[in-house]
Parts: structure tokens; C-alpha cells; sequence
């Protein structure tokens, strides 16, 4: 019985139904992940968080949300018990948790509502740590948009609109910055604006008596306690509204800013007060000093006759109280920061200058004095307030929810593969490198790596492909062989448009690459005068192979040594090369694999699959069961770790590369990754005879049809090209050599592999 009969074949039956059942199920449930403050803690953003989740409850109770809270290092908090994770600022594993949660949750979407001060790390970068692990699309709500960041600040605001779906702002002026100042797509931006409660207008006589206001013309200022707020120029403003209204009260309500109580207490609040008993004015201002539920505020709100936000800058990019008292039917004065701009605009509102207490004096003065005027006024905000009442907001949402969502979908294996897209690339020097979308990049010039897979790819095209571009096995078997340094005794790799060698000595990679490509020439190229003239390349380069460091230039090593072997199985180079290989994959092996990491080395890479595929068919032909059984071992390891918690394949992407111990992030995804795959389960099934790696092979190549974390079609049947991968965005719209010649090999490895089980 060959050695390899005997393995463990645990968990394999299992596996193969696992596997066979892991589609995505129709269903009308969206489930959601929905990052913010929430209540009890006291912050807007909290209030805000917790008021998307009500209202989608209401609106839309298909859309299961999972709400992750954020929650200040230095204070306990417990929160409501539809939280279903907290994040502690400041902790990166407790970001990194989140997200495991959250991928394992299957979430669909993830919806972040984003402020610089919420997250911890330098202008709140440790929210990245959360988002860069995360596959689902992402949605950030952006609740301030600046103008002039500093270099923290747009490093991070840049990364956020490279990885998110959309962006969500609330006032025109954050539109055009977010395209201006972060070069966000147009696309890419979403505008809706602030949420607000749908309460009748002109109730201010019912509440007064609540809060002790009868009888008074009342402007209210709300929000935590903070300079920035600009409350000095109100008070100081009133002694000039006494003289004329001396009913007149101005109520200041909010608790202190947690930040600033915990640097000085409540001195700040301290000096107000003072400023207001040196003016003669304190018994004019009603302090209301704590943190007030959404409706005792609402209550309050619809007690105020005069609304009043007199914020000291111009950078407020929203105000969620402003849009509140707009939506009550609440006269407004305010300093024109940015959201007042927009929603005062047309006379909704008035505006006066920043720290100008003698024009907001004035400006009270006329309103409490025309009764008409202070009713239009009212009138004309809560018009304005109805386009954003709370199911408007969540019928947006929802909208924007199911534009952002993706579903996966595969499709068959096509029956043929164009070829079009590959000829497109291709000169009489060689397959070019890049392309800029579907047009050849002339200025990345040239590869061995790509010339190297493409010799290959013409020993297996079906002959209407062949007859379309055989006349090309020349030119690329002769970039390989002008790629040879004699005098280094390597390969070398990158070539100028010009035909100018760029360097003397390739990577280790490459040099491997083009040994396996001669190999797989010598055993399978058509004439017999190709197959003698990589044997004869191979002879003369392949002794190098014996120094290799890189695991991948082993493993490439080991495969061109395989192919040499079956067609000349005395080979002595050959031989040399494929045991030393194993013995050194199996000492990194043993060196670096952990109980919960199966693995060669600490960190992943690229072309991860051939390394273990390297080990199963040195196995077999050399028959080492201990080899073998490390190839299996790693090649389940590794297929375990690309499989999404929805049952698609998601390859290790170069967002993961050179990360100890560290499991993929999700992108950036790229073909080669799928074309190693399957090369690997079909190697696996040759050894194991289980079809189980048939149905890996399958749902491997299932992600260039469009079973994969965007739901997008990456390979073209038709032209037979590629794009090359997949970002957090979408597709990488380029169509380079790798990628295309990644889709014509898995095409044609995955047709193969089928037919070979029949």
C-alpha cells in the first residue's frame, strides 16, 4: 500500500459537506454592525447611535443591528442590552476583538459613526485597527469634516475613504470637502442629514410650566459645557435684552464636557456664572446642570421660544441640536458655522458674527419684539425640520443599506476561455508587466515572473486558443533564456520598455518561477525541440535552487524539479533539488508552526498554496510520508484560514503580507492567490483521492465569477482577462499580466481537475 494511504483522514467527510453547504442562504434579514457611543453614555454621538437604532426598528425591523459601543477608558460604563460588544478606547485589542465579532457575526454591513475623540490613538486612529479587519462594506458616518486637518488627522480621514463603500455627511460644505481636501469620490458620498423627532409645532405655552418658564420669553443653549460653545457672548448680550424684555430668561442647559470637568471640574462653568453676576444678569439665567434624556430635552426644546448656538468656530461640521430645535418649530439665532449655513439658509434662521454679543442682542431684541416675525420664523424651521424627521433618516438609510449591500453569487466554470485580453498584453519581446485598466503600461516594461507563466500557459491551451497565439511560445521561452546572467549564475527579473535589463540578479522568487516554468516546458511543451531546450536551461541555471532562502523559491524549485522527474525520473539535479527542498520546508515547518498556526513561516504571503503543494508532490515521488502528511496539514490550514464566515473563498491579500502570527484582513485580494489553490487541492486529491478538494478547487475559482466579498465579477470568460483583485472598494479596475495569466491557469487547472475526478 503507497505510503500516503495510511494518513489521518479526520474531519474530511465532514469538511466535504461543510463545504458543499456553505452558500449563502436567501433570506430578507440584513444584519448590520453599528460602531458609535450609546446609551447610558453621555455624548451626541451616543444620542445619536442610539437613535439610528430605534428608529430602524421602527422603520425596518428586517435589518438586525448589532451595536458595538464604544466606551471611555477611565469610566465604567454598563450599557443598554442591545449591545452586543464594547470597545474601549484607547485598547487596540479591544478594537481587534470587536471586529473578530464582527466578521464571525456575518454582518453584512458595518456602519461607523466616526469623530476624531471617540476612538483613542493619534486623531482617533485606533479605529483602523478595527476597520482593517473587517470585510463587510463599510458606511462611516462623518460627524466632523475639517478643512485644514492636520497630518493625523487626514491620514486617517484618507484611510477611512479608501476603505469605506460610503461616506455619510450631513451638510453640503462636508460634501465638498470630503472631494476637495480627502479626494473622495463623488460616488462615494452620501448626504443625510441629522435625524430630529417628529413632535406638533407650537407647544411652547403647554411646556413652559414644566421647567418653570411661565409667563417668560425663554432662548435656550444646549450641550455639554465647553469654550468652544460660545455661551460668554450670549450672557453677555443680555444686558442690552433686559432692558427691553425684562421677562426675559435665558436657560443654559447641559452637563459639563466629561473632558473638561475631568482636567478642572467645573471651573469653567464657575467663571460663567461670575461673568453673569458681574454683569447683573444671573437671575435672567437658568442653569440646568446634567446630562438630560432625549425627552426631558425634547420638553425643554418645545418650552424655548428662542433657540441660540452661538459655537465660537467655523468648523462645526454638524449640530445635532441645532437640527432639533429647527425640527420643534424653534426660532433660530446662530453664529454661521457650517451646518448653521446650510439649514438657516433662505431664511430659516438668522445668522450673526462669531463672539458678537452686541448682534445677538439685537437680533433677540427684534424677534421677542415682532411677534409675527418670531412666528414665521418658528413656522419656517419646522417646515424645514420635516425633511429630516427620524423615518425620513431611516428610510435613507435603508436605502443606502441595500445599495451598499452585496450578495455573493457564483457562476459555472465557463466552457471556454477567451483569449483576447492575453494577446492584448503581449509584444514580440514578451508579456508586458501592467496595464493601466485594459491599455498595456509600457512604462513597468517587462518580467521573467510573467514571461516565465506564460511559456507555461501555451503547453495547455485547447487548440483554438493555441492557434490564436502559438506563435508566441518563441518569444517567451526567449525572454526566459535572455533573462539568464551567466556571470551571476541567477536570473534576472524586471526588463525596460527598451529592452534594457534593469538589474543584474532577480529575486529568489523569480528565479525559482522560471525554474518551475522550465520544468513544466520540459515535460509538457509540444515540439520535442522546446521540451530539449528547457531541459538543457534547466541543467545549466537549476544548481542556484540549492541556496534558496525563500520558502515560495523553494517550493517553485520543487515543482520545476517534480515536472523534470516525470519526465526524466534519473535525474540527479532534480533530485537533489526536491529532497533538500522538503527537508528545509519541513525545518521551517517545524520552527514556526504554532498549535493555532499550521504554517512555514511567522507571516503570510503571496502564492501561499504552492509551498504546500510543493510538499505533496515531493511526497509522493519521493515517497516520504512525513512530507506528505506536512502538505496536507499546512494546505488545510491555509484553506481554513481564506474561507469567509459566509462560505466563500477569500484569498490572503497583500493587506496581510509580513504580519506575524497574524490571521488575513480581508483585501487586498488578487487572482494568483486562486490559481495556487487549485493546483494545491488537485495535488491534495491525487494523494488523498478525497473529493472534498474538488469542492476547495471549486469554490476557489467560484471567486473570479463572482462568490467573493464583493459580490463582482473579476475574470472574463469571454476575452479571458482579469482584473487584478479585489479592494475593500471593489474591483482594482487594472488588468495586469499576473492576473491574467492567473485566470487562464485556473481555468484550464480547474477544468482539468474536474475531469480527472470525472
Amino acid at each position: 500500500m503507497p505510503v500516503y494511504e495510511t494518513l489521518d483522514r479526520r474531519s474530511f467527510d465532514e469538511g466535504l459537506e461543510a463545504c458543499q453547504t456553505l452558500r449563502p442562504k436567501t433570506s430578507d434579514t440584513v444584519r448590520i454592525a453599528l460602531i458609535g457611543g450609546f446609551l447610558p453614555r453621555r455624548c451626541g454621538i451616543a444620542t445619536f447611535t442610539a437613535d439610528i437604532h430605534a428608529s430602524l426598528a421602527v422603520a425596518a425591523p428586517e435589518i438586525a443591528v448589532d451595536v458595538y459601543a464604544m466606551a471611555p477608558a477611565a469610566v465604567p460604563t454598563i450599557f443598554d442590552p442591545v449591545v452586543r460588544g464594547v470597545i474601549t478606547e484607547g485598547d487596540a485589542g479591544s478594537f481587534v476583538e470587536a471586529a473578530r465579532q464582527i466578521e464571525a457575526s456575518c454582518a453584512e454591513i458595518v456602519w461607523l459613526q466616526h469623530e476624531f475623540g471617540l476612538f483613542g490613538g493619534l486623531a482617533g486612529d485606533m479605529i483602523l485597527e478595527l476597520v482593517d479587519r473587517v470585510s463587510a462594506p463599510l458606511i462611516v458616518t462623518l460627524h466632523t469634516v475639517l478643512a485644514e486637518p492636520d497630518a493625523d488627522q487626514r491620514r486617517v480621514m484618507e484611510r477611512l475613504a479608501a476603505r469605506a463603500a460610503k461616506l455619510v455627511v450631513m451638510s453640503e460644505r462636508s460634501h465638498d470637502l470630503l472631494r476637495s481636501v480627502y479626494h473622495a469620490d463623488d460616488d462615494q458620498i452620501a448626504m443625510i442629514a441629522h435625524g430630529v423627532p417628529d413632535r406638533p409645532f407650537g407647544r411652547a405655552s403647554q411646556f413652559k410650566p414644566q421647567f418653570s418658564f411661565a409667563g417668560k420669553q425663554v432662548a435656550l443653549t444646549f450641550g455639554l459645557l465647553s469654550p468652544g460653545k460660545g455661551i460668554e457672548a450670549v450672557i453677555e448680550a443680555l444686558p442690552a435684552i433686559i432692558e427691553d424684555h425684562p421677562d426675559f430668561l435665558y436657560c443654559i442647559a447641559g452637563a459639563t464636557h466629561p473632558n473638561l470637568l475631568a482636567h478642572e471640574g467645573e471651573a469653567y462653568r464657575d467663571r460663567l456664572q461670575a461673568l453673569a453676576v458681574s454683569l447683573g444678569v444671573d437671575a435672567h439665567v437658568r442653569w440646568i446642570n446634567a446630562f438630560m434624556e432625549t425627552d426631558d430635552l425634547l420638553d425643554l426644546l418645545e418650552a424655548a421660544d428662542i433657540y441660540v448656538t452661538p459655537y465660537t468656530g467655523a468648523q462645526q461640521s454638524t449640530s445635532g441640536t441645532l437640527s432639533y430645535a429647527m425640527a420643534l418649530g424653534k426660532a433660530v439665532i446662530s453664529t454661521p458655522y457650517v451646518h448653521a449655513v446650510e439649514l438657516l439658509a433662505d431664511d430659516h434662521g438668522v445668522l450673526v458674527p462669531f463672539n458678537d454679543s452686541e448682534a445677538i442682542a439685537n437680533e433677540i431684541r427684534y424677534l421677542l419684539g415682532d411677534s409675527d416675525r418670531l412666528l414665521t420664523l418658528q413656522r419656517r424651521a419646522y417646515d424645514r425640520g420635516r425633511d429630516m424627521i427620524w423615518p425620513v433618516f431611516a428610510e435613507r438609510t435603508c436605502a443606502l443599506i441595500a445599495e451598499s449591500r452585496v450578495v455573493p453569487k457564483a457562476a459555472p466554470i465557463p466552457e471556454r476561455i477567451g483569449i483576447e485580453g492575453f494577446l492584448r498584453i503581449c509584444d514580440d519581446t514578451g508579456i508586458l508587466q501592467h496595464s493601466v485598466h485594459m491599455i498595456p503600461d509600457r512604462a513597468h516594461g517587462y518580467c521573467v515572473d510573467d514571461n516565465a507563466r506564460a511559456l507555461m500557459l501555451m503547453h495547455r491551451l485547447d487548440d483554438d486558443a493555441l492557434g490564436k497565439c502559438g506563435q508566441l511560445t518563441p518569444v517567451f521561452a526567449a525572454f526566459v533564456q535572455h533573462a539568464w546572467n551567466p556571470d551571476r549564475g541567477e536570473f534576472r527579473n524586471f526588463m525596460g520598455f527598451a529592452r534594457n535589463w534593469l538589474e543584474d540578479v532577480g529575486s529568489e522568487d523569480s528565479c525559482g518561477r522560471t525554474l518551475w516554468a522550465l520544468g513544466a516546458t520540459g515535460r509538457d511543451a509540444r515540439d520535442p525541440g522546446l521540451r530539449q531546450w528547457a531541459h538543457e536551461l534547466f541543467e545549466r541555471t537549476a544548481a542556484s535552487a540549492l541556496e534558496f532562502q525563500s520558502p515560495r523559491a523553494i517550493a517553485f524549485a520543487m515543482l520545476g524539479a517534480d515536472f523534470v522527474l516525470a519526465a526524466r525520473p534519473a535525474h540527479d539535479l532534480a533530485n537533489r533539488i526536491l529532497r533538500s527542498g522538503a527537508d528545509r520546508l519541513i525545518a521551517l515547518y517545524q520552527a514556526a508552526a504554532r498549535p493555532d498556526w499550521r504554517w512555514f513561516e511567522p507571516v503570510l504571503a503571496y502564492d501561499n498554496g504552492r509551498v504546500s503543494e510543493a510538499m505533496l508532490r515531493a511526497g509522493v515521488r519521493l515517497e516520504r510520508a512525513d512530507v506528505i502528511a506536512c502538505g496536507v496539514d499546512t494546505l488545510r490550514w491555509i484553506n481554513d484560514v481564506q474561507i469567509s464566515p459566509h462560505g466563500h473563498y477569500r484569498p490572503v491579500g497583500s493587506d496581510s503580507f509580513g504580519r506575524a502570527y497574524e490571521l488575513p484582513r480581508p483585501f487586498d485580494q488578487q487572482p494568483l492567490e486562486i490559481w495556487a489553490a487549485i493546483d494545491a487541492a488537485s495535488a491534495a486529491y491525487d494523494v488523498t483521492g478525497d473529493d472534498i478538494w474538488l469542492a476547495h478547487a471549486r469554490r476557489a475559482y467560484e471567486w473570479f465569477t463572482g462568490y467573493n466579498d464583493r459580490g463582482v465579477i473579476v475574470g472574463d470568460p469571454l476575452t479571458g482577462t482579469s482584473k487584478d483583485g479585489i479592494n475593500p472598494r471593489g474591483l482594482n479596475l487594472n488588468e495586469g499580466a499576473e492576473s491574467v495569466l492567473a485566470y487562464q491557469h485556473a481555468t484550464y487547472a480547474i477544468r482539468d481537475f474536474v475531469r480527472k475526478v470525472g
